[in-house]
């Protein structure tokens, strides 16, 4: 036992090194966006793009036959594994696990009731899986990373939807409940898996993101042109309604984000209204419209994340649109390209041929963290 803890400290401390070298801009790191492609004619198939290099096409890998909804993707950099869930043709709900170093599928497997927006811990060895926005049951399923094997089903709402598990912890959820649980945010306990929750809120809640120490959390609220803020340390909410807007509902503005330093949250608009509003968060309980961005397909969008250190934006287009994802410089918030269509993707560092690092398909924010807490051991 003593020489198994041996090795592993020394695994982990070689992971650590090579972390801290790609966060202090250490020479050679390569940046990838992996990205799962939902356009009809490739979904589900995998483009890794060069992000220092225009973003060109590097590669596209296959990947699992009879993809229909691609629904989320987690990456571990301590276990250099890749997780794309989705729900296949016949309507089951499927994960798989990709090796990134050799792009092989190491296992699928269907995880029943369903799947949606998976999260990850920070080992590599969990994954925690909502059952679907769509569905009923009342549970989230935690796998074991490793086969894919479900460990334990957590209890607390039905319609699970959106699974976070930002840099400071602890893992939160959403879920699309219509009974008036689906206004609150859930906060889960990673070691006892104790459930506390923050709301009520206006409505019930879409995408959200939470910040580098797990202090603030912005909202998507449902029938709110605008977002809601909570300060999860003391629950306090508050309300920010876009000065000008589309008439009627929105429905749901889909898609939140904070830029990795923090000064900024960029959300996405209503499916037919072709925004992104970018407000001010140097107070992040006053938010104030700061920029609206207008999107080059002159439709909706449904998500968005950011590069690790925060330099481009990505805006994708509706669900299983056939529209490219919008790339921004978040300097400027000018357009500066496309990449396919895909909302499933997050960043991964190379170095020396390891990886050094891996980014969030959410907008999370990155101020103050520790690269301890930065999904790498």
């Amino acid at each position: 036992m003593r020489l198994k803890r041996v090795k592993l400290l020394v695994v982990l401390s070689a992971l650590l090194a090579v972390a801290a070298q790609a966060a202090s801009g250490g020479e050679d790191v390569q940046r990838r966006l992996y990205a799962v492609n939902q356009s009809a004619k490739d979904r589900g198939s995998i483009s890794v793009y060069d992000i220092d290099a225009g973003h060109r096409l590097v590669k596209t890998i296959p990947t699992v036959a009879g993809v229909a909804d691609v629904k989320g993707v987690a990456a571990s950099a301590a276990t250099g594994r890749f997780y794309v869930a989705y729900r296949d043709r016949a309507g089951f709900g499927m994960l798989y696990c990709l090796n990134l170093y050799d792009d092989t599928i190491l296992w699928e497997k269907v995880v029943a009731p369903g799947v949606d927006r998976l999260a990850i811990s920070p080992d590599g060895h969990l994954l925690y899986v909502p059952t679907g926005e769509d569905g009923t049951a009342d549970h989230i399923n935690v796998v074991d990373a490793e086969n894919g094997k479900i460990i334990r089903k957590l209890y607390f709402s039905k319609r699970s939807h959106d699974a976070q598990y930002p840099l400071s912890g602890p893992l939160f959820q959403e879920t699309k409940a219509d009974d008036l649980s689906g206004n609150y945010l859930y906060l889960v306990d990673p070691g006892s898996y104790a459930v506390s929750r923050v709301g009520p809120y206006l409505g019930i809640l879409g995408p959200y993101a939470v910040d580098g120490t797990s202090s603030v959390v912005v909202n998507d609220v449902t029938g709110l042109w605008g977002m809601q803020v909570a300060d999860l340390k003391t629950g306090r909410i508050v309300t920010a309604e876009l000065p000008a807007h589309p008439r009627g509902s929105p429905g749901l503005m889909h898609g939140i984000g904070w830029t990795p330093d923090q000064s900024e949250v960029w959300q996405n608009s209503s499916w037919n209204d072709p925004h992104v509003y970018v407000w001010n968060m140097l107070e992040p309980l006053r938010p104030v419209l700061k920029d609206t961005l207008t999107l080059l397909n002159g439709q909706g969008s449904h998500w968005l994340t950011f590069t690790i250190k925060g330099d481009y934006g990505y805006v994708a287009p509706n669900k299983n649109s056939d529209d490219g994802t919008e790339i921004f410089d978040t300097r400027t918030h000018a357009s500066v390209g496309m990449i396919g269509s895909s909302e499933d993707m997050l960043e991964i560092d190379l170095l020396q041929g390891r990886i050094a690092r891996v980014g969030d398909q959410y907008g999370i924010g990155r101020k103050q963290a520790t690269a301890a807490s930065d999904h790498t051991p």
